[in-house]
């Protein structure tokens, strides 16, 4: 047995920010900035304000800060996060972005399973609602539309 402690799986990269739609890049971003203490916060509050206007950027504001404080207080384990300026995605980091992204496309069956990945399955639904309506703040003032999705898709294979 080796005597190095393991590295947490959710940390493990996944993929690139690059390579994500807006709202998830942005939920990645922002989860981030939410974690790396009050300067941190602070920068995030005013680009916000800059980019949404007051009263658009603290609504968000305070939605995200309440689904990031949630995950935090009721979550199984401590989401895993890189680094600020890392442009991988780690395994959490994509966990919560699609959460975000699924609830606030209405897919509830969907962010109920990826919330439930994140906390427990008794506060999974709560974080789903919460994850729905920041989506959709977020939508809002990133100015993008949520894609229609047939209820079933005809096929579950992408390539």
């Amino acid at each position: 047995m080796s005597g190095t402690a393991p590295h947490p799986r959710g940390g493990v990269t996944v993929g690139t920010l690059s390579e994500l739609p807006p709202l998830e890049a942005g939920a990645v971003i922002y989860l981030r900035h939410w974690f790396s203490g009050e300067e941190t916060r602070e920068q995030m509050r005013r680009d916000f304000e800059v980019n949404f206007g007051p009263d658009l950027a603290e609504a968000a504001f305070e939605a995200f800060g309440y689904l990031c404080n949630f995950c935090a207080a009721h979550g199984r384990r401590p989401l895993v996060r890189h680094g600020m300026t890392c442009k991988c995605l780690g395994a959490d980091e994509n966990c919560f972005a699609n959460l975000l992204a699924s609830a606030a496309e209405g897919q509830q069956d969907d962010a109920n399973v990826l919330a439930s990945l994140i906390v427990t399955p008794r506060k999974a639904p709560e974080l789903a609602q919460l994850a729905s309506d920041c989506g959709l703040l977020m939508q809002q003032i990133m100015g993008l539309q949520p894609p229609v999705q047939p209820a079933r898709p005809s096929s579950a294979t992408l390539h």
